[in-house]
């Protein structure tokens, strides 16, 4: 299972309509964080181990104690947001970057070469004599998946292929349900059902990496012979006795443990970049369990297994999707034909628990939270203001700790409410703007990520000229070079600067392709581009279109700190087809980029260079500390 976290932007739940997957929920509402923590998006577990590819970078400076010092607490979402992770993180490599004593771990997939879990799993299965014969067994299958991940550094070609399993479950209408993370980067999906010694092939129809879910389909006739699908229970109560169901480490039958629900509450997704609904449980999930499903004492699925906490100070301490997340990724796969995401409102929020401060802003009463911020791309950008109070949500008002009721007697975090809504929806605000209550509508949208945690459509953009090889900065290849080479001042804007629009991309140069033409720049590495010609770039497609146009004698970059690369033009296209044969490359742009280009903002729109201490969005900005992002 794989497990996300990015930012604490909410995310979203509520179904309207009459879904095709029945889920029979109860009310959750009577009137209607965890603390950032350090995330790591992990690689599916393996059979067959991937390994890392280094590029002419691998040899980068070394740092000071002091610089490498800063740069770890800018790392991915910072490194304190990093105890979730998936249970395909069992590679050697990334264990030696990040401490395992607070890591949580989404067992998603097993791989043969993992050690350690057989004795675990001889302690926690339970007994499964008085079940084994249960019909909603057989609707748990296995997942076998073949992954080719992208190589974010050299961006033209694939990463060396290798295998993961995991879990899945019949959910009808000839689909299953796994986790995103255990087909992430698929180029062939099969499952094999209970006691079958058939596999047959699956295709992936919808993929929502924020809420960690993949919806399946198998067209062969013969696997749904005798089939018969879950059937979705009510969200679960504190102290619920639960089954989790999958195919974990430790041998090929199915697996089963017992246990109690412990804890409701919003929760990080390390796989995604999301923080929605999640089901704390002490039943033992391990690699494998990712994507199966969590049982009632009913024989009903309420939920999708997904991640666990590792600490040496806790153990059993697992996650699962809750039916309620897992019916909005449906309901919205219905009404698009593909997943469009969870929405947000764009807004960096302060708690108003202090009673002075209530007191300046003229909020009458113990409730509200500050809005501090307003992201130009959110759909609050021309209705709320920085200094305005929120004070409800769609009718349910908001406490001054940043929470809201939830079922009878609980109270939950305020983004719990805008994971409900779906992109499109309105929803209304009641806020104290200046003294003076009001209400404002808004529209819901998903937020816009200037430096992605996922790449969509697998394959990272990338353009070289003359051996200039410029790509847009990405989560993933951050992750993939290390944190030094990356540079303490690109990291501090990938973690401190947001998207002025839709389509806004930080671009790199990511390495140098040494040859004559670009002598004195090969020692060139991770250098944010600005300017071509005086013009500042929006995006990668943009400085290819820049480039393509241009008729000057000479193609001017200019970086970061005034840093400039000089070609002559027509050199460096006479050069480029020899340098892309010496180092056997396929093209000089990926193919996105031979598209036609269509500006995001206009031509004539100037923008202002990012100021980086502007607008902080790190994902430990709600919680403890008093921040966060809705």
């Amino acid at each position: 299972m794989a497990i996300a976290v990015a930012s604490s932007w909410f995310n979203a739940l509520a179904a309207t309509g009459t879904p095709r997957y029945t889920v029979s929920s109860q009310r959750l509402f009577s009137s209607p964080q965890i603390s950032a923590t350090r995330l790591i998006i992990p690689k599916a577990a393996s059979k067959s181990q991937n390994p890392k590819k280094r590029t002419p970078k691998e040899h980068a400076r070394k740092s000071s104690p002091e610089k490498e010092a800063n740069v770890q607490k800018l790392s991915r979402r910072s490194r304190d947001e990093r105890q979730y992770s998936n249970a395909d993180d069992y590679n050697d490599n990334k264990n030696a970057e990040q401490p395992q004593s607070t890591a949580f771990k989404s067992f998603g997939t097993q791989r043969k070469n993992a050690k350690g879990f057989m004795g675990n799993l001889k302690d926690q299965q339970v007994d499964t004599a008085k079940i084994q014969d249960a019909s909603f067994l057989n609707a748990v299958v296995k997942v076998y998946c073949t992954h080719t991940a992208p190589d974010y550094s050299l961006p033209w070609q694939k990463q060396r292929q290798y295998t993961s399993t995991g879990s899945a479950f019949m959910i009808g209408d000839g689909k299953l349900l796994t986790n995103a993370h255990c087909v992430e980067h698929n180029t062939q999906v099969k499952v094999k059902r209970r006691g079958d010694d058939t596999k047959y092939v699956a295709k992936v129809l919808a993929k929502g990496m924020e809420c960690d879910i993949a919806l399946l389909s198998v067209e062969n006739e013969k696997f749904w012979e005798g089939a018969e699908p879950l059937q979705f229970g009510h969200l679960p109560r504190l102290q619920d006795p639960v089954t989790v169901v999958g195919y974990p480490l430790g041998g090929d039958t199915i697996s089963v443990t017992k246990g109690v629900v412990s804890r409701i509450e919003v929760t990080s997704y390390a796989h995604g970049s999301a923080e929605l609904l999640g089901i704390q449980i002490d039943a033992a999930i391990n690699p494998g369990n990712s994507g199966g499903p969590a049982f009632n004492d009913q024989g009903e699925c309420i939920g999708v297994a997904f991640q666990v906490y590792r600490s040496d100070d806790v153990e059993n301490i697992g996650y699962v999707i809750p039916t309620t997340v897992v019916s909005h990724f449906l309901d919205d796969y219905e009404r698009n034909g593909k997943y469009t995401g969870f929405p947000s409102l764009g807004i960096l929020l302060q708690k108003l628990e202090n009673p002075a401060l209530r007191a300046c802003l003229k909020v009458p009463s113990n409730e509200g939270v500050l809005v501090r911020r307003v992201e130009p791309t959110s759909g609050a950008s021309n209705v709320l203001k920085e200094g305005d109070v929120i004070v409800s949500f769609d009718g349910v008002e908001v406490g001054s700790e940043g929470t809201v009721p939830f079922r009878s007697t609980e109270r939950i975090a305020f983004r719990y409410l805008i994971s409900q809504k779906f992109t499109g929806d309105l929803a209304e605000l009641g806020i104290i703007r200046s003294g003076a209550f009001m209400k404002v509508n808004t529209a819901m949208k998903p937020r816009v990520h200037l430096v992605p945690y996922h790449i969509e459509g697998g394959q990272p953009s990338y353009l070289i000229v003359a051996g200039l090889v410029f790509t847009p900065l990405s989560e993933p290849l951050i992750d993939e070079e290390c944190e030094d080479s990356i540079g303490l001042k690109l990291l501090t804007k990938a973690r401190y600067s947001m998207a002025r629009f839709k389509g806004e991309q930080i671009v790199i140069l990511s390495q140098v392709l040494a040859n004559e033409v670009n002598i004195g720049y090969e020692g060139m590495s991770n250098e944010q581009v600005l300017k071509f010609n005086g013009t500042r770039i929006k995006n990668i497609h943009h400085l290819a279109n820049l480039v393509d146009s241009c008729k000057d004698k000479y193609l001017i970059f200019e970086f970061e700190d005034n840093y400039l690369a000089v070609l002559e033009r027509e050199a460096s296209s006479a050069a480029s087809p020899c340098i892309l044969k010496d180092y056997g490359i396929p093209s000089e742009r990926s193919s996105d980029l031979l598209e036609p280009y269509v500006d995001p903002v206009g031509e004539n729109q100037v923008l202002e260079h990012h100021d980086l201490g502007d607008s902080p969005v790190t994902n430990s900005d709600f919680g403890f500390d008093g921040l966060q992002w809705a």
